[in-house]
């Protein structure tokens, strides 16, 4: 499926994301070129693309960071324009590297998943209970680090802290996830043990639709159901990612001659010879 495509399934059922003719400027640099995406739920998107492509321009409308300079987006039921952005924020869960600058070292990693009920990053700005603090500290057992809650978030290694971020992002109980590159950065064990947390999550029918922006294949969690491939700001193809993720696609997206192979439900690139 190639182009830009309308991914909205049969039925009329309500997307979760919707993305309509999108377009980015930056002055006079178009990021984004009519861009169409719908996310429903129960699926699990993977987005690609080379460096500059707009992976995390859409991720950050998406997210409703970013206000288009044309195009219709519509998330959870809510348009842009015609809703209080605010108040629909807080029903988006997003992980951005960016967030893990702005914590205070010292912050306890409870803290940090905590604050999320109000979007802060210190717990003396607002009233918590216990309950909020019983369910910060579940989430952190959740995503397989509960012994380290009292611990200050940047004595954390890489892993740890992108975890503490991803049980954040689930405090609030969000109607759809979206996870800017988290695997960035992370040695290769501290990769694998995110994988398998985000592979659990995905696998779990009560988990909100999930999209996932990263540069590698290696990356995606095995029950991923749906890629989204991007070119100089255009859509390539999207769809069901056993259709998507051929090596004739990856290749005209990275523009090099790629064969893609998957062993054991992980996928993997390779340069042909």
């Amino acid at each position: 499926m190639t182009g830009s495509t309308d991914t909205v399934p049969s039925g009329h059922v309500e997307p979760s994301l919707e993305l309509r003719e999108v377009g980015v400027d930056f002055g006079e640099r178009t990021v984004l070129r009519a861009v169409n995406w719908s996310v429903c739920a129960g699926e699990r998107w993977v987005v690609l693309g080379r460096n500059g492509s707009g992976k995390t321009t859409v991720l950050r409308v998406a997210a409703l960071m970013l206000h288009p300079s044309r195009g219709l987006v519509r998330v959870l039921g809510e348009e842009l324009g015609r809703t209080d952005v605010r108040a629909l924020r807080k029903r988006i869960g997003f992980v951005s590297p960016a967030l893990a600058d702005r914590l205070r070292p010292t912050i306890a990693a409870a803290d940090v998943v905590m604050t999320a009920l109000h979007g802060a990053l210190e717990p003396w700005w607002h009233e918590y209970s216990q309950a909020n603090r019983d369910r910060a500290l579940r989430l952190l057992d959740q995503v397989g680090i509960g012994s380290l809650a009292r611990q200050g978030f940047a004595t954390l290694s890489s892993g740890e802290r992108q975890r503490v971020l991803l049980a954040r992002m689930l405090m609030t109980d969000p109607g759809i996830l979206l996870l800017d590159e988290p695997m960035a950065g992370l040695d290769l064990g501290g990769r694998e043990e995110l994988i398998e947390v985000l592979d659990t999550l995905a696998g779990e029918p009560q988990t909100a639709p999930m999209v996932l922006v990263t540069h590698h294949l290696e990356e995606i969690p095995p029950s991923f159901t749906h890629a989204l491939l991007l070119t100089a700001g255009q859509v390539l193809a999207a769809g069901p990612i056993n259709e998507v993720l051929t090596s004739a696609n990856l290749s005209a997206c990275f523009g090099v001659h790629i064969v893609v192979r998957r062993v054991r439900g992980r996928w993997q690139a390779q340069r042909e010879a």
